[in-house]
């Protein structure tokens, strides 16, 4: 199977490109090389490429900065996807396209499912929501992953960002009425190389199309996630003294873009349709704070596409 990858220098396709294999041959374009907003040029690479199926891990993920910048955002996040998806079906190729739980407003009781109500609160939400609209008119051939609190080793996650204050600060403060599950990348990098396999078969269902959310267990509120963070810095010598992580509510912490209180996705469809479960982060972390403490560095893992 032969993989187009676009946005190959993010934290997700950092981790597809790396497990590119005699099986999973990765193309890989990071924006500088191939911007997925340049339909022209997503064609001609496309063509290239000779891909059996197309990853797009390349979006507008600026949260804040979009509240700003709308044009730019639906640009990459909308406009260029439905190119992509019309693209791809006149090449009758399938696409895997990453979404997020911005689509959805928090004020659900419960993990959000795919056929689940809609509501964006702020620009990056309603930008990634028409993208998904995009694609689905575009191109039946698809699947849109929707993830949550992504981390991985790229250094801009939650996480590096969590371990470079604290060695700064005797206190931090991390809202805690926003609820989750952090999901690493290198396993929704796995999800989509599975998910890659079984769509480019022969013999894919037609249920193999379509939303699906990847969700990741346990659930806790990102005040929780720091404390474990910390906690399990400290353990293993990456901080000489663990600072006090003091809770706030989301309205003291000022943020050009809202954000939904529950970010809980339900990854049933997915674990019937694909055989994926939900993945526990917390082995994740802790591998990542172990390559630290051993003394690698935060940054992108080697990455092995051609």
């Amino acid at each position: 199977m032969r993989a187009l990858l676009l946005g190959a220098g993010g934290q997700v396709g950092t981790e597809v490109a790396a497990l590119a294999d005699a099986a999973f041959h990765v193309v890989g374009h990071n924006r500088r090389e191939l911007d997925i907003g340049d339909a022209a040029a997503v064609a001609h690479g496309l063509d290239e490429a000779s891909p059996d199926i197309v990853v797009n891990c390349a979006a507008y993920t600026a949260v804040d900065r979009a509240e700003e910048e709308p044009r730019t955002a639906k640009r990459v996040n909308a406009d260029a996807v439905g190119a992509l998806g019309s693209i791809c079906a006149d090449r009758d190729l399938p696409v895997i396209h990453l979404s997020t739980d911005y689509v959805f407003d928090g004020s659900a009781n419960g993990p959000y499912r795919e056929d689940d109500m809609p509501r964006p609160l702020g620009v990056y939400g309603a930008t990634k929501l028409a993208g998904e609209a995009a694609l689905r008119q575009a191109t039946e051939r698809h699947v849109t992953l929707r993830l949550a609190w992504v981390f991985g080793r790229l250094g801009r996650s939650f996480v590096d960002t969590i371990l470079r204050l604290a060695r700064q600060r005797p206190e931090l403060t991390v809202v805690d009425d926003q609820f989750g599950a952090p999901t690493p990348a290198v396993a929704v990098a796995a999800a989509i190389k599975r998910i890659a396999a079984v769509a480019t078969a022969p013999d894919a269902a037609a249920d193999a199309w379509g939303t699906f959310h990847f969700a990741a267990t346990p659930v806790l509120s990102w005040c929780a996630f720091a404390q474990a963070i910390v906690d399990g810095a400290k353990a293993k010598g990456l901080l000489a003294t663990a600072p006090k992580v003091r809770p706030i509510a989301t309205a003291d912490w000022p943020a050009a873009a809202p954000r939904p209180l529950n970010s809980r996705l339900d990854g049933s469809k997915l674990h019937s349709v694909y055989g994926i479960a939900a993945t526990d982060w917390q082995p994740h972390l802790a591998a990542y704070l172990a390559s630290l403490a051993s003394g690698g560095e935060p940054g992108a893992p080697k990455r092995s596409a051609t």
